[in-house]
């Protein structure tokens, strides 16, 4: 199997190599995920564009959403990353646990979390319990289509580090 190391910024495009250096002044470095999509001459722009487009979701519910999918999917990359960032906006270690198993103790969360594992497991073919749950919690139309875009953002990242396995620079998420 072709092995994958993390291009440096030397090794990107003239783009790339400025959106890395906006990414180390933000972050104070350049996630090897995102160092990876910049093999793309145009992949890192277009994709951070879309991951940072306003969504009728809240920062928290992002979070929920791409830890639930990246433990469906398997990637421990996104896994680990979205723990950090699910902290950093206000979940607790328990609550992340609890997501991570598909459920949470607030009601609606936990629609959203079932609803986004179910899309995930099922390719969009989901129960209608799960669906009618989401919808009863007060969830839209518009936080249904947002919910798929947000899905389809994690899975995009979780294939790229399967299929990469480029190390993983965040603290490991444990496995359950």
């Amino acid at each position: 199997m072709k092995t994958f190391s993390v291009p440096s910024r030397a090794e990107v495009a003239p783009l790339n190599q400025e959106i890395f250096d906006n990414l180390q002044r933000a972050l104070g470095f350049v996630p090897n995920l995102y160092a990876t999509i910049a093999y793309s001459e145009n992949g890192l722009s277009r994709f951070l564009a879309y991951q940072n487009a306003k969504t009728s979701l809240s920062n928290k519910e992002k979070e929920a959403v791409n830890l639930i999918v990246s433990q469906v999917n398997n990637c421990v990359y996104c896994q680990s990353a979205h723990l950090v960032l699910g902290k950093m906006n206000g979940f607790t270690e328990e609550q992340l646990h609890e997501i991570r198993l598909g459920k949470s103790s607030n009601e609606k969360l936990n629609a959203l979390v079932a609803l986004a594992a179910d899309i995930t497991k099922n390719k969009g073919k989901v129960s209608n319990d799960n669906l009618d749950l989401f919808f009863f919690q007060g969830y839209t139309n518009e936080n249904l289509v947002d919910l798929i875009l947000q899905i389809s953002d994690k899975t995009a990242m979780n294939y790229l580090h399967n299929l990469t396995q480029v190390p993983v620079d965040f603290p490991l998420a444990s496995t359950l």
